[in-house]
């Protein structure tokens, strides 16, 4: 197993780095200063380091020479949030093996340490090439700001628990034809994993039709799902197909199911049953081929408990389950996220703005994400068209991130102890265990958290 240290004064990237590479089969170290990567260097033989040129303390270049001073055959990797022809130069000639500009994906930055381990680097050789490449790069930038962006329709790998887990259920359950029935919180991508398992299953080459049940109205929902024909009904001018067919050897999405009225439930049963459906106004069956995904952030068991939603199609759509995670739940992909939507923004808005500030950092950290992913790319989006520089500043986010109202759960001023246990570990995580931004985020002092912390002797 190849040992890496990483140098990175912000703490919250620097730890989702070290657990995203440790699950990549790197056994890592952190270090936050330039004195104590200097103590660890210098003590442990590194099979490589990753360092940010750009540390508060101590300047990049000369502590890559220090490093290559005491370990020549040590690749480093320099990582920074400005793409600087200058900067890359100054870095090869003093021995870096490649040159990462923030904000990278995590696939590019494994590339870049999986080819560190493989070749024994020329640092002349290296320099002209990573210079030349830079060069293009900043070329084909100008003539086009949206060339350097990811595949924006990829879906974003989270390091957390809770995302790995969903990314097993959806390759688990995708390949297969069964019914998935989506739930979570509003906001938190339910259509995105519905197109996720559509696109890792057998009918990818086909239709992937969505549908938003809660927009369409009672009258008119026959019509949407099977389709009509010309003069079935007024204002019927023309034939129409349904969405059944439209998605026919493919995917139909159903998003807010349980806003279906029960004549409509009646009738999607029923199709679903026989696999047949007839236009409004036509007595020909149409045969289907389809698969049903359908998604709610409602409780469709207590619908079925109150009658309000069929107890036979709810079996009929909840043949798999999938409960997305909130983004308060997979927190540590929050940086993953934002970066993602960051280069969103860029090539909606045609802008290259290049990261966040650390103030911004933090403010997203001590936020609590009520709106879960959509909030984070409307928020996201907003800022990146008030930006006028290289990076997000506080003054271009909205009101209620920068200052936060207390959550209605901070009411209970920890009533239950299990339920107090839980949000002082959550805060503690979300802040990367710094007492006082947990305390700050609790809404008590750091005396008080102290005190829950041994009261309920966790081990930190």
């Amino acid at each position: 197993m190849p040992n890496l240290l990483i140098i990175e004064d912000d703490a919250a990237f620097c730890q989702m780095l070290q657990k995203f590479l440790t699950k990549h089969g790197y056994e890592v170290e952190t270090s936050f200063t330039a004195p104590d990567a200097k103590s660890k260097f210098g003590k442990t033989n590194f099979d490589l380091i990753l360092t940010d040129l750009r540390l508060p303390d101590y300047d990049g270049i000369q502590l890559l020479s220090d490093i290559k001073e005491v370990s020549p055959k040590t690749q480093v990797v320099v990582m920074t949030g400005y793409a600087e022809v200058g900067t890359a130069v100054n870095a090869m000639k003093k021995g870096a093996f490649d040159y990462i500009s923030k904000p990278f994906t995590p696939d590019e930055i494994v590339m870049i340490l999986d080819n560190a381990l493989k070749v024994e680097a020329n640092p002349t050789q290296v320099a002209t090439s990573v210079v030349q490449e830079i060069k293009e790069n900043s070329k084909q930038k100008s003539a086009n700001p949206a060339a350097e962006k990811v595949d924006l329709k990829s879906i974003v790998k989270g390091v957390s628990d809770a995302s790995k887990k969903l990314e097993d259920y959806i390759k688990l359950v995708a390949p297969t034809n069964m019914s998935v029935l989506i739930t979570g919180e509003s906001g938190t991508g339910k259509e995105v994993t519905a197109k996720a398992i559509h696109d890792n299953s057998k009918r990818k080459d086909f239709n992937f039709i969505a549908v938003d049940c809660g927009a369409i109205p009672k009258e008119l929902a026959t019509s949407e799902f099977f389709g009509h024909i010309k003069g079935s009904f007024t204002g019927a001018v023309e034939d129409k197909i349904g969405n059944f067919e439209a998605a026919n050897k493919g995917t139909l999405f159903l998003d807010e199911v349980g806003n279906l009225s029960y004549e409509n439930q009646i009738q999607l049963l029923r199709a679903l049953q026989e696999r047949k459906i007839k236009r409004v106004g036509s007595t020909k069956e149409i045969d289907v081929d389809l698969r049903i995904i359908t998604a709610t952030n409602e409780d469709l068991t207590e619908a079925v408990e109150k009658g309000t939603f069929r107890e036979d199609l709810f079996h009929r759509l909840n043949e798999f389950s999938i409960q997305i995670p909130s983004l308060e739940e997979r927190f540590e992909d929050l940086m993953l996220f934002a970066e993602n939507f960051l280069n969103k923004a860029n090539a909606s808005l045609d802008k290259n703005v290049g990261g966040f500030s650390p103030e911004v950092w933090e403010a997203f950290q001590e936020y609590h994400w009520p709106g879960n992913l959509r909030e984070l790319q409307n928020v996201i989006k907003r800022a990146v068209l008030l930006t006028t520089g290289d990076e997000v500043q506080m003054d271009a986010l909205p009101r209620e991130v920068l200052q936060p109202k207390e959550r209605e759960a901070t009411v209970e001023n920890f009533s239950k102890s299990e339920f107090e246990k839980d949000r002082i570990i959550k805060a503690l995580k979300k802040t990367n265990f710094n007492k006082s931004k947990a305390a700050k985020l609790l809404q008590v002092t750091r005396k008080t958290l102290y005190n829950k912390i041994n009261h309920y002797n966790l081990d930190l």
